[in-house]
Formats: structure tokens, C-alpha cells, sequence
């Protein structure tokens, strides 16, 4: 049965199309990065998503989250390479991440994008990447997971995958529930300690390809993490889709090697808290790196009233830096 939706619906659909499209457009980028007043305003609103441009930063607020009891993942911010040498310098980048996770005791996952590390130069280079990676995070015992892109990637980003994984077992991977390839890849990829990330699907696809956000969606995702768990993987769900969390909550973890709830940093830090207080396992995705223009597109277009929060972070700044609001109230 086909979906309705009314009026503001659809201005928030179209407002998140016009914004994912603004993002991809490299002049409207150019001209934010050579107008010093507007990136420093922007910079303001992107400061409640990304811990900072630098690697420091992140750590610092994964080590305070950490802390807290949450887990975490830290990205280092890019995609779209086509430099080989810029290739190189983000899995240095990366490494750097790896060993200071594992040198300071925090732990965690890393992901990135393969686009970052090589795939639009060659796929022996991405390859060659992840299995440099995956030798340091397997070294450290930290987690390496591959984050999914367009759909015209996917095939190449599970093959390098999978000849990653075949060698490094703590490589995980992202599938994407819109796309209506992803309950085969899962079949066929799904077995015993898969580390598995679960998401919507932030791209904009056909609908010959994928599905719109729905009801329909929310099942196939539901599909999914049932199959995940029937086959003994280790999942993350990543959603900050209330209504859905409910219903996976509901759902038998039983046959999962473990579940784990997976939040945006910055956005809905009272879910994550809430969450944490009930006894489920809560990570926060933590980014960071100068690529931060195309990460805030992202992030107010997936849900349009964060411009307004958006607005008030460039007028304003903000009150305290967003890491406080994950710490957990005390009963009394």
C-alpha cells in the first residue's frame, strides 16, 4: 500500500533533497571555504555534530565519553579522493586514529568511507589500505568498520570487503536498508560474528534502486536486524528513528553475539542517555577533520528542523560544548 503524505511532509522532503543536493555542489563549497566570515558562521553550527578539525579533539571527547560508559566511533572526515597522495595521507590519518585509541586505553571502532582511502583511484589501492588498516586494528584489538556510500559503489565496497575481512576478522561493514539489493548482500554476507552496522540509507537513490523513508522501510530494517541476529552477528543499529528503536527493543536479542544502539554525536543526546539509564549498550559516532561542510549538509537535511537549531548555534554559539549533554543525571 502506498504511502500519503501531507503538505509538511513533503516540504521536509523537498527541503532535504534541495540541502543533500547543495552539499554535493563543489562551487557552493569553494565559496564557503574562501569567504573566511561565512566558514567561521557555519563552523559554529557544524560544532555540535564534528568534535573539531583536529585528531586531539576527537580523542578527547571519546575519552570523556568513554567515561561515561558509552563506546565509540571515530571517522575521520572525507570521501571522493581522487588524489593518490591525499589517498595516503587519510589511511595515515587513520592509523594515527588506530594507534591512539589502542595506546591510550580507549578502545572503540574507527570507520571511514573507502572513497577516502582509494576506491575512485583504483580498487587495489583501497584494498591495500583496508588491509593496513585491518593489520593495525587487529593488532590493538580495536574495530575497523567500512561505512557505505552511493549504490553505484556498493558491489566494489563489499568485494574490497570481503577480501578484507577474509584476512582481518574485526572488519566490520555498513549495509544500507533502503536499497533493495541489501537483503541479498545480507543473505550472502550474514554468518556467525558478522560485525554489521545498520542504517536507513542517507543517499539519494531511485525508486528502481532503494525505497523512500516509510513504514515499508522500518519493516525491511526490522528484516534485517532479525536476520542478523538468527545468524549469531554483532550488530549496531544505527538510528536515531524513535518509533523504530521501540520496536527493535522489542524484538529477541537472544541469538545476537551483541546489539548495540548506535547515535550520531550531537544529535538526540537525550536519547542516548535515556537509553544508557534503561541498560542498553549506546555508541556515539564521532567525526571530525576539515571535510565538516558536506557532514552539517547531511546532518540538517536527514532531519530539516535542525536548521533551526542551526540558526541559533551561528547567532548565539552554544551554551556548553555538546559532549556534556551525554552525561548521565544521577538518581537520587
Amino acid at each position: 500500500m502506498k504511502n500519503t503524505i501531507n503538505h509538511e511532509q513533503q516540504l521536509a522532503v523537498d527541503a532535504a533533497a534541495a540541502l543533500k543536493a547543495i552539499a554535493r555542489r563543489p562551487d557552493i563549497k569553494m565559496q564557503v571555504e574562501h569567504q573566511p566570515q561565512l566558514y567561521a558562521l557555519l563552523q559554529r553550527a557544524a560544532a555540535r555534530y564534528v568534535t573539531g578539525e583536529q585528531r586531539a579533539q576527537a580523542l578527547e571527547v571519546a575519552e570523556l565519553l568513554h567515561g561515561e560508559g558509552y563506546a565509540v566511533s571515530l571517522e575521520y572526515i572525507g570521501e571522493n579522493t581522487v588524489s593518490r597522495a591525499d589517498c595516503q595521507q587519510a589511511t595515515a590519518e587513520l592509523m594515527g586514529v588506530l594507534t591512539d585509541l589502542g595506546e591510550q586505553g580507549i578502545g572503540g571502532r574507527v570507520s571511514f568511507d573507502l572513497s577516502h582511502i582509494g576506491l575512485l583511484v583504483d580498487n587495489e589501492l583501497a584494498l591495500q589500505h583496508v588491509l593496513q588498516l585491518g593489520e593495525l586494528s587487529q593488532m590493538y584489538g580495536i574495530e575497523l568498520f567500512i561505512s557505505m556510500e552511493e549504490s553505484a559503489k556498493t558491489a566494489a565496497i563489499l568485494d574490497i570487503y570481503r577480501q578484507a575481512v577474509a584476512m582481518y576478522p574485526l572488519i566490520g561493514i555498513t549495509l544500507q536498508a533502503h536499497l533493495h539489493r541489501t537483503w541479498e548482500d545480507a543473505s550472502r554476507l550474514l554468518a556467525q560474528d558478522t560485525r554489521v552496522r545498520f542504517v536507513k540509507g542517507a543517499y539519494e537513490e531511485p525508486d528502481t534502486l532503494a525505497l523512500s523513508r516509510s513504514t515499508e522501510l522500518d519493516d525491511r530494517y526490522v528484516q534485517l536486524f532479525e536476520l542478523a541476529v538468527e545468524r549469531g552477528c554483532r550488530i549496531s543499529l544505527a538510528t536515531h528513528d524513535e518509533s523504530l528503536i521501540d520496536r527493535l527493543l522489542l524484538c529477541s536479542w537472544g541469538g545476537a553475539a551483541s546489539v548495540e544502539l548506535e547515535l550520531l554525536y550531537g544529535i538526540r543526546p537525550e536519547l542516548g542517555v535515556r537509553l544508557r539509564e534503561q541498560g542498553y549498550p549506546v555508541r556515539v559516532y564521532l567525526t571530525y577533520g576539515q571535510e565538516w561542510y558536506l557532514y552539517l549538509c547531511h546532518r540538517i537535511a536527514e532531519y530539516p528542523p535542525n536548521l533551526y537549531q542551526a540558526l541559533i548555534d551561528v547567532v548565539g554559539g552554544q551554551e556548553q560544548a555538546p559532549v556534556m549533554q551525554y552525561r548521565l543525571m544521577k538518581q537520587h
